[in-house]
Protein backbone atom coordinates (compact mmCIF):
# COMPACT_ATOMS: atom_id res chain seq x y z
CA UNK A 1 0.00 0.00 0.00
CA UNK A 2 1.34 3.68 -1.03
CA UNK A 3 1.70 5.38 2.59
CA UNK A 4 -0.12 8.38 3.10
CA UNK A 5 2.66 10.57 3.95
CA UNK A 6 4.87 10.01 0.78
CA UNK A 7 1.56 10.56 -1.72
CA UNK A 8 1.14 14.17 -0.07
CA UNK A 9 4.86 14.82 -0.49
CA UNK A 10 4.91 13.98 -3.76
CA UNK A 11 1.79 16.26 -4.34
CA UNK A 12 3.38 18.98 -2.15
CA UNK A 13 6.23 18.77 -4.43
CA UNK A 14 4.00 18.72 -7.81
CA UNK A 15 2.20 21.88 -6.44
CA UNK A 16 5.63 24.01 -5.78
CA UNK A 17 7.14 22.84 -9.21
CA UNK A 18 4.00 24.43 -10.92
CA UNK A 19 3.89 27.53 -8.84
CA UNK A 20 7.84 27.79 -9.72
CA UNK A 21 7.41 27.07 -13.30
CA UNK A 22 4.59 29.24 -13.32
CA UNK A 23 6.77 32.18 -11.46
CA UNK A 24 9.27 31.00 -14.12
CA UNK A 25 6.51 32.47 -16.80
CA UNK A 26 5.61 35.39 -15.57
CA UNK A 27 9.42 36.16 -15.01
CA UNK A 28 9.93 35.96 -18.72
CA UNK A 29 6.95 37.09 -19.72
CA UNK A 30 7.88 40.52 -17.94
CA UNK A 31 11.02 39.92 -19.19
CA UNK A 32 10.04 39.88 -23.17
CA UNK A 33 7.17 43.23 -22.79
CA UNK A 34 10.28 44.95 -21.21
CA UNK A 35 12.04 44.31 -24.33
CA UNK A 36 9.68 44.81 -26.41
CA UNK A 37 9.32 48.42 -25.08
CA UNK A 38 12.91 49.17 -24.86
CA UNK A 39 12.29 49.06 -28.49
CA UNK A 40 9.28 50.19 -29.39
CA UNK A 41 9.06 53.22 -27.28
CA UNK A 42 11.74 55.15 -29.64
CA UNK A 43 9.82 54.12 -32.74
CA UNK A 44 6.80 55.62 -31.19
CA UNK A 45 8.95 59.17 -29.91
CA UNK A 46 10.31 59.06 -33.63
CA UNK A 47 6.84 58.41 -34.77
CA UNK A 48 5.79 61.47 -32.92
CA UNK A 49 8.23 63.63 -33.49
CA UNK A 50 7.81 63.51 -37.20
CA UNK A 51 4.09 64.49 -37.08
CA UNK A 52 4.73 66.81 -35.09
CA UNK A 53 7.47 68.26 -37.64
CA UNK A 54 4.99 67.75 -40.66
CA UNK A 55 2.23 69.62 -38.36
CA UNK A 56 4.53 72.64 -37.77
CA UNK A 57 5.77 72.51 -41.23
CA UNK A 58 2.37 72.37 -42.67
CA UNK A 59 1.42 75.53 -40.26
CA UNK A 60 4.34 77.42 -40.96
CA UNK A 61 3.42 76.56 -44.92
CA UNK A 62 0.08 78.08 -44.51
CA UNK A 63 0.67 81.03 -42.57
CA UNK A 64 3.34 81.89 -45.45
CA UNK A 65 0.70 81.07 -47.96
CA UNK A 66 -1.79 82.93 -46.16
CA UNK A 67 0.24 85.98 -45.86
CA UNK A 68 1.38 86.06 -49.69
CA UNK A 69 -2.16 86.29 -50.62
CA UNK A 70 -2.63 89.23 -48.47
CA UNK A 71 0.05 90.76 -50.22
CA UNK A 72 -1.22 89.75 -53.38
CA UNK A 73 -4.77 91.20 -52.68
CA UNK A 74 -2.89 94.27 -51.68
CA UNK A 75 -1.03 94.71 -55.17
CA UNK A 76 -3.99 93.54 -56.86
CA UNK A 77 -5.88 96.27 -55.08
CA UNK A 78 -4.04 98.91 -55.69
CA UNK A 79 -3.34 98.00 -59.46
CA UNK A 80 -7.52 97.95 -59.98
CA UNK A 81 -7.14 101.15 -57.92
CA UNK A 82 -4.82 102.92 -60.53
CA UNK A 83 -6.71 101.24 -63.64
CA UNK A 84 -10.02 102.60 -62.26
CA UNK A 85 -8.25 106.10 -62.10
CA UNK A 86 -7.01 106.32 -65.32
CA UNK A 87 -9.90 105.26 -66.93
CA UNK A 88 -13.22 107.41 -68.10
CA UNK A 89 -16.68 107.07 -67.05
CA UNK A 90 -17.69 106.17 -70.73
CA UNK A 91 -19.00 102.49 -70.87
CA UNK A 92 -15.68 100.55 -72.15
CA UNK A 93 -16.21 99.21 -75.60
CA UNK A 94 -15.52 95.56 -77.29
CA UNK A 95 -12.95 96.27 -79.82
CA UNK A 96 -13.58 93.46 -82.60
CA UNK A 97 -9.79 92.72 -84.28
CA UNK A 98 -9.39 93.43 -88.20
CA UNK A 99 -13.09 95.26 -88.43
CA UNK A 100 -13.59 96.41 -91.82
CA UNK A 101 -15.44 99.20 -93.11
CA UNK A 102 -16.44 100.69 -96.10
CA UNK A 103 -14.07 103.01 -98.58
CA UNK A 104 -16.26 106.10 -99.71
CA UNK A 105 -16.82 104.50 -103.05
CA UNK A 106 -16.80 100.71 -102.89
CA UNK A 107 -16.11 98.87 -106.30
CA UNK A 108 -18.22 96.56 -107.72
CA UNK A 109 -16.50 93.69 -108.62
CA UNK A 110 -18.40 91.62 -111.55
CA UNK A 111 -18.46 91.99 -115.23
CA UNK A 112 -16.93 89.81 -118.38
CA UNK A 113 -13.43 89.54 -117.00
CA UNK A 114 -14.85 88.62 -113.35
CA UNK A 115 -16.39 84.56 -113.10
CA UNK A 116 -16.65 84.60 -109.34
CA UNK A 117 -19.90 85.12 -107.74
CA UNK A 118 -18.56 86.39 -104.63
CA UNK A 119 -15.43 88.24 -103.47
CA UNK A 120 -14.03 90.62 -101.30
CA UNK A 121 -10.99 93.33 -101.35
CA UNK A 122 -9.49 94.99 -98.37
CA UNK A 123 -6.97 97.60 -97.94
CA UNK A 124 -5.58 95.81 -94.90
CA UNK A 125 -3.69 98.81 -94.29
CA UNK A 126 -6.60 101.13 -94.24
CA UNK A 127 -9.20 98.66 -93.20
CA UNK A 128 -11.18 99.43 -95.45
CA UNK A 129 -13.54 97.33 -98.50
CA UNK A 130 -12.46 98.41 -101.63
CA UNK A 131 -14.27 96.70 -103.66
CA UNK A 132 -16.87 93.87 -103.26
CA UNK A 133 -19.96 91.02 -104.42
CA UNK A 134 -22.00 89.75 -102.42
CA UNK A 135 -18.98 89.62 -99.32
CA UNK A 136 -21.50 89.17 -96.60
CA UNK A 137 -23.57 86.15 -97.60
CA UNK A 138 -23.19 82.64 -96.35
CA UNK A 139 -20.63 80.82 -98.27
CA UNK A 140 -18.51 77.52 -98.25
CA UNK A 141 -15.03 77.69 -97.76
CA UNK A 142 -13.94 74.76 -98.55
CA UNK A 143 -10.21 74.07 -98.28
CA UNK A 144 -9.58 77.48 -97.36
CA UNK A 145 -10.47 76.76 -93.72
CA UNK A 146 -6.84 75.69 -93.45
CA UNK A 147 -5.95 78.98 -92.80
CA UNK A 148 -7.79 78.59 -89.83
CA UNK A 149 -5.97 75.27 -89.05
CA UNK A 150 -2.40 76.69 -89.17
CA UNK A 151 -3.57 80.07 -87.41
CA UNK A 152 -4.76 77.79 -84.07
CA UNK A 153 -2.10 75.30 -84.45
CA UNK A 154 0.18 78.24 -84.40
CA UNK A 155 -1.11 79.22 -81.12
CA UNK A 156 -0.98 76.61 -79.24
CA UNK A 157 2.43 74.85 -80.64
CA UNK A 158 5.86 75.76 -80.06
CA UNK A 159 6.92 77.78 -82.63
CA UNK A 160 10.62 77.33 -81.38
CA UNK A 161 10.16 73.65 -82.08
CA UNK A 162 8.84 72.83 -85.43
CA UNK A 163 11.80 70.77 -86.34
CA UNK A 164 10.18 68.27 -83.22
CA UNK A 165 9.70 64.70 -84.76
CA UNK A 166 5.97 63.28 -84.68
CA UNK A 167 5.05 60.24 -85.92
CA UNK A 168 1.80 60.63 -87.99
CA UNK A 169 -0.73 58.50 -87.15
CA UNK A 170 -3.43 55.79 -88.77
CA UNK A 171 -6.48 58.74 -87.75
CA UNK A 172 -5.07 61.11 -90.03
CA UNK A 173 -3.51 59.39 -92.88
CA UNK A 174 -7.22 57.14 -92.54
CA UNK A 175 -9.63 60.55 -92.14
CA UNK A 176 -7.42 61.80 -95.44
CA UNK A 177 -8.51 58.27 -97.40
CA UNK A 178 -11.67 57.70 -96.06
CA UNK A 179 -12.90 61.83 -96.88
CA UNK A 180 -11.15 61.76 -100.55
CA UNK A 181 -9.13 64.77 -99.56
CA UNK A 182 -6.12 66.34 -101.20
CA UNK A 183 -2.94 64.81 -99.25
CA UNK A 184 0.89 65.10 -98.63
CA UNK A 185 1.48 61.31 -99.33
CA UNK A 186 2.16 60.42 -95.62
CA UNK A 187 1.76 57.10 -94.46
CA UNK A 188 0.74 55.20 -90.96
CA UNK A 189 3.98 55.63 -88.80
CA UNK A 190 5.76 58.03 -90.61
CA UNK A 191 8.17 59.96 -88.74
CA UNK A 192 8.01 63.63 -90.14
CA UNK A 193 8.14 67.39 -88.74
CA UNK A 194 5.61 69.74 -87.32
CA UNK A 195 7.00 71.77 -90.32
CA UNK A 196 6.84 69.14 -92.61
CA UNK A 197 2.64 69.42 -91.20
CA UNK A 198 2.69 73.33 -91.43
CA UNK A 199 3.54 72.87 -94.62
CA UNK A 200 1.68 69.91 -96.37
CA UNK A 201 -1.27 72.03 -94.83
CA UNK A 202 -1.06 74.84 -97.16
CA UNK A 203 0.94 73.98 -100.03
CA UNK A 204 -0.70 71.09 -101.05
CA UNK A 205 -3.83 71.10 -99.29
CA UNK A 206 -2.80 67.96 -97.45
CA UNK A 207 -5.56 66.51 -95.17
CA UNK A 208 -2.97 64.51 -93.74
CA UNK A 209 -1.17 67.11 -92.79
CA UNK A 210 -3.86 69.18 -91.77
CA UNK A 211 -5.14 66.23 -89.12
CA UNK A 212 -1.92 65.61 -87.87
CA UNK A 213 -1.59 69.36 -86.59
CA UNK A 214 -5.31 69.01 -85.14
CA UNK A 215 -4.28 66.21 -83.55
CA UNK A 216 -0.55 67.11 -81.89
CA UNK A 217 -2.53 70.25 -80.97
CA UNK A 218 -5.40 68.73 -79.34
CA UNK A 219 -5.45 65.01 -79.34
CA UNK A 220 -8.77 64.74 -81.42
CA UNK A 221 -9.74 66.36 -83.97
CA UNK A 222 -13.35 67.41 -82.82
CA UNK A 223 -11.43 69.03 -79.88
CA UNK A 224 -9.12 71.41 -82.46
CA UNK A 225 -12.45 72.37 -83.83
CA UNK A 226 -13.58 73.77 -80.59
CA UNK A 227 -10.70 75.68 -80.68
CA UNK A 228 -11.27 77.24 -84.58
CA UNK A 229 -14.44 78.19 -83.26
CA UNK A 230 -13.29 79.79 -80.15
CA UNK A 231 -10.38 81.81 -82.21
CA UNK A 232 -13.59 82.97 -84.41
CA UNK A 233 -15.19 84.04 -81.44
CA UNK A 234 -12.02 86.25 -80.59
CA UNK A 235 -11.88 87.61 -84.27
CA UNK A 236 -15.54 88.86 -83.69
CA UNK A 237 -16.74 86.54 -86.98
CA UNK A 238 -18.45 84.05 -84.77
CA UNK A 239 -21.96 85.16 -86.02
CA UNK A 240 -21.22 84.28 -89.75
CA UNK A 241 -18.38 81.73 -89.82
CA UNK A 242 -18.60 78.54 -87.97
CA UNK A 243 -16.39 75.46 -88.51
CA UNK A 244 -16.92 71.50 -88.11
CA UNK A 245 -13.80 70.03 -89.42
CA UNK A 246 -9.93 71.06 -90.02
CA UNK A 247 -10.02 70.77 -93.74
CA UNK A 248 -12.96 72.06 -95.60
CA UNK A 249 -15.21 69.16 -96.20
CA UNK A 250 -18.52 69.90 -96.72
CA UNK A 251 -21.31 70.30 -93.90
CA UNK A 252 -24.37 72.16 -93.45
CA UNK A 253 -22.76 73.94 -90.38
CA UNK A 254 -19.67 74.55 -92.36
CA UNK A 255 -19.83 78.16 -93.27
CA UNK A 256 -18.38 81.69 -93.49
CA UNK A 257 -18.38 84.96 -95.82
CA UNK A 258 -15.60 86.72 -97.71
CA UNK A 259 -15.27 89.25 -95.65
CA UNK A 260 -15.12 86.61 -92.62
CA UNK A 261 -12.10 84.85 -94.68
CA UNK A 262 -10.20 88.00 -95.11
CA UNK A 263 -10.28 88.75 -91.15
CA UNK A 264 -8.53 85.24 -90.56
CA UNK A 265 -6.06 85.67 -93.34
CA UNK A 266 -5.19 89.16 -91.95
CA UNK A 267 -4.70 87.69 -88.85
CA UNK A 268 -2.83 84.74 -90.63
CA UNK A 269 0.15 86.98 -91.99
CA UNK A 270 0.62 88.81 -88.96
CA UNK A 271 2.42 85.54 -87.95
CA UNK A 272 5.63 85.75 -89.67
CA UNK A 273 6.06 82.07 -89.44
CA UNK A 274 2.66 81.38 -91.27
CA UNK A 275 3.46 84.10 -93.62
CA UNK A 276 6.47 82.41 -94.71
CA UNK A 277 4.61 79.47 -94.70
CA UNK A 278 1.95 80.67 -97.21
CA UNK A 279 4.87 82.41 -99.32
CA UNK A 280 6.47 79.62 -100.32
CA UNK A 281 5.97 78.21 -104.06
CA UNK A 282 7.57 74.50 -103.28
CA UNK A 283 9.03 72.44 -100.10
CA UNK A 284 10.26 69.61 -99.94
CA UNK A 285 9.48 66.88 -96.92
CA UNK A 286 11.62 65.42 -94.51
CA UNK A 287 13.54 62.54 -95.88
CA UNK A 288 12.01 59.35 -94.09
CA UNK A 289 11.89 55.85 -94.38
CA UNK A 290 9.20 55.55 -96.12
CA UNK A 291 10.25 58.65 -98.34
CA UNK A 292 13.98 58.50 -99.34
CA UNK A 293 14.13 61.91 -100.80
CA UNK A 294 10.96 63.45 -98.88
CA UNK A 295 7.68 64.53 -100.68
CA UNK A 296 7.86 67.88 -103.15
CA UNK A 297 5.12 69.86 -103.08
CA UNK A 298 4.20 73.01 -104.42
CA UNK A 299 1.33 75.90 -103.68
CA UNK A 300 0.86 76.28 -107.80
CA UNK A 301 -1.90 79.48 -107.17
CA UNK A 302 1.65 81.46 -106.22
CA UNK A 303 3.59 79.45 -108.91
CA UNK A 304 0.83 80.25 -111.63
CA UNK A 305 -0.11 83.65 -110.71
CA UNK A 306 3.80 84.81 -110.38
CA UNK A 307 4.51 85.95 -113.55
CA UNK A 308 0.86 87.66 -114.16
CA UNK A 309 0.62 91.82 -114.37
CA UNK A 310 -1.45 91.90 -110.79
CA UNK A 311 -0.08 95.13 -110.21
CA UNK A 312 1.74 94.07 -107.30
CA UNK A 313 3.41 90.58 -105.61
CA UNK A 314 1.30 87.97 -104.72
CA UNK A 315 3.14 86.66 -101.89
CA UNK A 316 0.69 84.24 -99.60
CA UNK A 317 -2.52 81.77 -100.88
CA UNK A 318 -4.69 79.10 -100.13
CA UNK A 319 -6.76 77.81 -102.52
CA UNK A 320 -9.87 75.40 -102.32
CA UNK A 321 -12.56 73.41 -103.87
CA UNK A 322 -15.52 71.55 -102.95
CA UNK A 323 -18.64 71.09 -105.62
CA UNK A 324 -20.94 73.52 -103.42
CA UNK A 325 -18.55 76.36 -103.63
CA UNK A 326 -16.35 75.56 -106.43
CA UNK A 327 -12.63 77.25 -106.84
CA UNK A 328 -12.35 79.69 -104.01
CA UNK A 329 -9.12 81.30 -102.57
CA UNK A 330 -7.76 83.74 -100.24
CA UNK A 331 -4.60 85.42 -101.51
CA UNK A 332 -2.80 88.21 -100.06
CA UNK A 333 -0.50 90.80 -102.42
CA UNK A 334 1.92 93.64 -101.39
CA UNK A 335 2.49 96.87 -103.82
CA UNK A 336 6.15 98.24 -103.65
CA UNK A 337 5.75 101.44 -102.16
CA UNK A 338 1.96 101.63 -101.33
CA UNK A 339 -0.90 99.03 -99.59
CA UNK A 340 -0.83 95.88 -98.76
CA UNK A 341 -4.21 94.25 -99.96
CA UNK A 342 -6.12 90.76 -99.35
CA UNK A 343 -8.50 89.19 -101.70
CA UNK A 344 -11.54 86.41 -101.40
CA UNK A 345 -13.33 84.93 -104.27
CA UNK A 346 -15.50 81.72 -104.27
CA UNK A 347 -17.25 80.19 -107.31
CA UNK A 348 -15.20 79.98 -110.23
CA UNK A 349 -15.38 77.67 -112.27
CA UNK A 350 -12.02 76.27 -112.69
CA UNK A 351 -8.63 76.96 -110.78
CA UNK A 352 -7.16 78.87 -113.75
CA UNK A 353 -10.40 80.94 -113.92
CA UNK A 354 -9.79 81.55 -109.98
CA UNK A 355 -6.68 82.97 -110.41
CA UNK A 356 -7.73 85.39 -113.08
CA UNK A 357 -10.27 86.71 -110.89
CA UNK A 358 -7.89 87.50 -108.74
CA UNK A 359 -5.73 88.88 -111.09
CA UNK A 360 -8.28 91.07 -112.60
CA UNK A 361 -9.12 92.40 -109.00
CA UNK A 362 -5.56 93.61 -108.05
CA UNK A 363 -4.82 94.98 -111.02
CA UNK A 364 -7.97 96.92 -111.68
CA UNK A 365 -9.10 97.70 -108.24
CA UNK A 366 -6.13 97.62 -105.36
CA UNK A 367 -5.34 101.54 -106.72
CA UNK A 368 -6.22 102.74 -102.76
Amino acid sequence: MIDIDEMQEAQRRAERNRKIAKMKREKELAELKRRILLIVLPIIVVILLIVIGVVLASVIRESREKRAEIANIETVNIETETITEETTEEEEKVVVAYEYTEADTVDFLSGENMQSEKAILVNIDTNQIVGQVDYKARMIPASMTKVMTVLVAAEHLDMNDVNRKVNVSIDATDFAYRNDCSSVGFLDGETVTIEDLFYGTILCSGGDAAAQLAIEVSGTQEEFVELMNKKCEELGISETTHFTNTVGLYNDDHYSTCYDMAVIMNAAIENEYLKKVMNARKYTTSKTTEHPEGISISNWFLRKIEDKDSGGEVTCAKTGFVKESRNCAVSYMEVPGGYRYICVTVGAHSGWRCIYDHVDIYKNHATR
